[in-house]
């Protein structure tokens, strides 16, 4: 897997919300915000359930990250989607930090994946 997950109560627009807010506590904005649905109904003539991803970045772990890897910005910023079900519900993703980096093949960003992973993880856990 390269994601977690959790299950987000409310309507989509509060769920992406209390989302953006939980990413902030921890040190997070959201430079990018991207309605899918909007967009492949505009481009596409196509209907989609809810769904939007965030462009998640916390400025001084992103300093530290290009400091070590220039090319780190290829996988940045932290992707974070809300989306709605189809049974309905609404589920917050999260792309796992720990796996995207294991491509750089670099041990020295091991502990920079897990803190920003620990972040992420909390904020999961704040939206449960």
């Amino acid at each position: 897997m390269y994601g977690f997950s959790v299950t987000v109560q409310g309507g989509f627009d509060d769920a992406v919300e209390r989302v953006t807010a939980a990413l902030k506590e921890e040190g997070f904005g959201v430079l990018t915000e991207i309605d899918v649905k909007a967009t492949l109904k505009e481009k596409l003539g196509v209907d989609r359930r809810p769904y939007k991803i965030l462009g998640a970045c916390n400025p001084p772990l992103a300093h530290q990250a290009l400091d070590a890897e220039p090319d780190i910005g290829l996988l940045l910023p932290c992707n974070v989607v809300v989306r709605e079900e189809d049974d309905g519900s609404l589920s917050a993703l999260f792309v796992d930090p720990e796996v995207m980096l294991s491509i750089v093949g670099r041990d020295d960003m091991k502990p920079f994946a897990e803190e920003v992973k620990a972040r992420l993880m909390r904020v999961s856990e704040s939206l449960s």
